[in-house]
């Protein structure tokens, strides 16, 4: 997944993104070519699964 469709399916900005990366609370991107990153959609989707479990009592 690029950038714009994490934003989209995570519903945070860029730089929301790359600040939880920072504090390692965030999966990190995955380089391609040159300065381009993408990241893997299963590591998306389990990171939203861990923020839902999370909030479960």
């Amino acid at each position: 997944m690029r950038l714009p469709e994490v934003t989209a399916v995570c519903g945070m900005s860029a730089s929301s993104i790359y600040d939880r990366i920072r504090r390692g609370d965030f999966p990190k991107p995955v380089p391609l070519a040159g300065k381009s990153v993408a990241w893997l959609s299963s590591e998306i989707r389990q990171w939203m699964q861990s923020r839902i479990a999370s909030r479960r009592p």
